[in-house]
């Protein structure tokens, strides 16, 4: 039976040489295609799944006169007469000193397939074999994944949101993924009242969106249990109907002791709700099975929850995710193994409730600044005092407008950055105004923190310092454009360490804010130039 529910891609785009065929330098010679091993068979079981398929090449030897444009299309249909007929070839013929918008690291090739292929980047897989390829995916808001050869540096496969050992497995990651989030067996008809949990902090919240939609349209109401830190962000979300705040001390850092009388009341509040099901979604490193005994107690009669520990009778719906996926897919794998997925015309990436949104401060300006958010309530995902600093002083200079903005207690590290060059929001907003400032902004540079997924669900670009102590593939912007900067083969490598282990913060401290510039650059967000928002029913959107 084929999975129901909207698929996660319409397109794989793949790189040329080294990828699909054995990379030979400047090639114009169809006898010299060779196929690499499984690639037809590959190609073959995407079409099969409905996907079109594009190959965006980088041919630099047409720039340089090493071949016609005649040698590379007889090149083309060489490659096609093995490996079977692509959907649409687009090719950067320039040379790295020509400054084009297509030739990767720049997105402007796969930006030219989503048109040719009648879809958008974010609907797009790209498959290639170095780190250029994955940066173009990301900057056009593309999902990447790397097929290291011997040419690839460590650093690229450290860089890389997610890694396959070879083209057949790479397929085999993309087909796997899309059939996690559509339910094998749909619903016959709604559930009733869904009690749905996650207790953390904002940003962890908003990643939990698409699989919390998915479970309100398939239900009549929908309770969300969430903790103080998340509250905020539970208000935007689409899909909820009632909001249960409640601190769980299992989930909490630090620990509080648990309270067995605070317990209770938290099963007679659960018991309140009435609800006919829950849906519990947890990060990958926490268990739901305190919370289910709790419900159980309540007398909830179906709980679905993943779950790597035997949960004996605590879960009707046991479900388990490989590491690294990202976490609203996550999310959205849970709801479906419940039965829920997201409606026809519903993407699957993160949304807020444009209604909910209140006006930006007039302090922030006219649409079109960058915004710089230097804090984090974690340490280790906060941008170094020094290098925010130097971040607003470079792109002052270079004619961007910058606003800083950060939280009540980060007031002083706001002034200290603004400073440097920018317009001080520090403490003057709370989630709400954070995200209709952001709504506003050309690109957003941010740590791994809350608003990188404000950022997300606005469809703004995101230049990510990103310090790796957790997976750049679970917990980076999804699905919208981004550069992510920082070293991402740091000695903190997924430690998710919450206080920095190595001294000096040099994951991120080295990035030069040149780089920042360059990213924005990439990313397509001119200086000073405003490009107003429009809002429509259910979303925000350029």
């Amino acid at each position: 039976m084929k999975p129901s529910g909207p698929a996660l891609y319409d397109a794989v785009l793949l790189d040329r040489d080294g990828t699909l065929v054995e990379d030979v330098p400047y090639n114009g010679d169809p006898e010299k295609v060779r196929p690499l091993p499984g690639a037809r068979e590959a190609l073959d079981r995407l079409r099969a799944a409905g996907l079109r398929l594009a190959v965006v090449t980088n041919q630099s030897g047409l720039a340089r006169g090493y071949f016609t444009e005649r040698d590379m299309h007889a090149v083309h249909a060489r490659i096609e007469e093995l490996l079977g007929p692509f959907d649409h070839w687009a090719v950067c013929p320039h040379d790295d000193t020509d400054g084009c918008a297509c030739r990767k690291p720049a997105p402007g090739l796969v930006h030219e397939a989503a048109r040719a292929l009648g879809t958008a980047p974010r609907r797009c897989v790209l498959v290639g074999d170095i780190g250029r390829d994955m940066a173009a995916a990301l900057a056009a808001g593309a999902t990447g994944i790397l097929v290291p050869t011997p040419v690839t540096r460590p650093e690229e496969v450290a860089e890389a949101p997610a890694v396959a050992r070879d083209l057949p497995g790479a397929v085999d990651e993309i087909l796997r993924r899309d059939r996690a989030v559509r339910p094998v067996v749909p619903r016959t008809g709604r559930a009733g009242t869904v009690l749905v949990a996650r207790s953390d902090s904002a940003g962890d919240v908003l990643v939990t969106g698409p699989g919390i939609r998915a479970v309100a349209a398939g239900a009549e109401r929908v309770a969300l249990l969430c903790g103080p830190r998340g509250r905020a962000a539970a208000e935007l979300l689409p899909g909820v109907d009632e909001i249960i705040e409640w601190p769980l001390p299992w989930i909490d850092a630090p620990a509080p002791p648990v309270d067995p009388a605070g317990m209770r009341d938290l099963v007679d509040r659960l018991a309140a709700v009435r609800a006919d099901e829950a849906v519990l979604f947890t990060s990958f490193h926490q268990s739901a099975l305190p919370l289910a005994l709790l419900l159980r107690m309540a007398g909830v009669p179906r709980i679905s929850a993943i779950s790597d520990d035997y949960p004996g009778a605590l879960l009707d719906v046991r479900h388990r995710v490989p590491v690294g996926v990202p976490e609203p897919e996550r999310a959205l794998s849970l709801a479906a193994a419940a039965g829920f997925a997201l409606p026809a015309g519903d993407e699957p990436g993160l949304r807020l409730r444009a209604d909910r949104l209140p006006p930006a401060p007039p302090a922030a300006g006219e649409p079109g600044y960058v915004v710089l958010h230097p804090g984090s309530s974690v340490e280790t995902r906060a941008c170094p005092f020094e290098l925010a600093t130097r971040i607003v002083r470079v792109l002052s200079a270079a004619g961007y407008r910058v606003v800083v903005t950060g939280g009540p207690d980060e007031r002083e590290l706001t002034a200290q950055v603004a400073a440097a060059g920018g317009l001080d929001l520090g403490g003057r907003t709370g989630l709400g105004e954070l995200a209709a400032v952001v709504a506003r902004a050309g690109a957003l540079v941010v740590g791994n923190t809350g608003p990188a997924h404000l950022a997300a669900a606005l469809g703004v670009p995101v230049v990510s310092l990103f310090a790796p102590t957790v997976p750049f593939g679970q917990w980076g912007p999804y699905r919208v454009p981004t550069v992510r900067l920082g070293d991402a083969g740091a000695a903190c490598r997924d430690t998710r360490a919450t206080r920095c282990p190595v001294p000096g913060h040099p994951c991120l401290s080295a990035v030069e804010p040149g780089r920042v510039l360059e990213a924005l650059r990439l990313l397509g967000v001119p200086a000073d130039a405003p490009e107003p928002l429009v809002t429509v029913p259910g979303g925000v959107v350029r």
